[in-house]
């Protein structure tokens, strides 16, 4: 098939893109900052609503991946017209385009949709963003075909300049470094090839409607990291409970936005992954890479 995946060159975009590769697809990946390491590049600003439109139309995509968005909290909380010009209306464009051209449009939405209060959140569940990251992203699931919520993603390469939570731990554990995780905030987090490979299926298979695709493990910011520590040999020592109350975040975040991914895991063959197979896979992924 031939994809476009937006976003080509970030934490997610580029493992969708190389597994995608891999599998035989012809694969473009757009990119607006840096330049993506998989599939074919070609640029994709989705603040320039006439460069979205010629790219999807050129590529003539059967499935577009619309993985790129604005996705830092608190910038989006200091500038939401940023915030609703990517996520909302970049959407927009890339929707308009793909159906355009025909394609089938795979979103990746986030479980900052929700307000948090409860966790374990069901697709069907009522959804109450407390920021304004989440209300751009829930406002935009409604372009698309289908949309696959998400949370925390980590992988074993950076991506686009940044290092992913996992990383960063790692890194700052091994050089001995202490470091201050929450231990009030609940998430599922997600390794990017599983959720990559999941996205894949979708796309292949043009399904329709909301998923939860996460990982299948709901576990506290602290939780996380401990488990993270332990996988690699590190000291969890190092790591000291902190409250979400001490951090500087300027956006609020939910206390637990933790997703129920038990539709994906009925419906897919490539299943939401528990929290010990990722970190294995994650180790596996780190010393293949090096």
């Amino acid at each position: 098939m031939r994809l476009l995946i937006t976003g080509g060159s970030g934490l997610l975009g580029s493992s969708l893109a190389e597994i995608a590769v891999a599998e035989g697809h012809q694969v473009f990946s757009g990119s607006c900052h840096h330049s993506p390491e998989f599939g074919a590049a070609v640029r994709l600003d989705l603040l320039e609503g006439e460069e979205v439109e010629r790219t999807i139309a050129e590529v003539a995509p059967e499935v577009v991946f619309h993985t790129a968005a604005l996705t830092d909290v608190d910038r989006c909380e200091d500038d939401p017209d940023l915030a609703w010009r990517t996520n909302v209306l970049g959407t927009e464009r890339v929707a308009r385009a793909a159906a355009e051209a025909g394609a089938h449009l795979v979103y990746v939405s986030t479980d900052y949709v929700f307000d948090g209060l409860r966790g374990m959140y069901r697709e069907e569940d009522r959804t109450d963003p407390v920021n304004c990251y989440g209300r751009t992203k829930l406002s935009a699931e409604g372009f698309c075909d289908f949309v696959a919520r998400t949370s925390v993603i980590y992988g074993a390469r950076p991506a686009s300049g940044k290092v992913n939570f996992a990383l960063w731990l790692v890194e700052r554990l091994a050089a001995g470094e202490e470091v201050r995780i929450v231990t009030d905030q609940f998430i599922t987090p997600t390794l990017n090839t599983n959720l990559a490979r999941m996205l894949l299926e979708a796309g292949e298979r043009r399904l329709a409607g909301v998923y939860h695709m996460a990982g299948a493990t709901r576990v506290s910011r602290y939780g996380f990291a401990v488990e993270i520590a332990r996988a690699f040999g590190l000291d969890e020592g190092l790591i000291a409970p902190s409250r979400m109350s001490d951090m500087m975040w300027r956006a609020k975040r939910p206390r637990d936005s933790s997703l129920d991914t038990s539709k994906a895991a009925r419906l897919l063959a490539e299943v939401p992954a528990s929290l010990a197979g990722s970190l294995r896979a994650l180790r596996e992924e780190i010393e293949a890479a090096a």
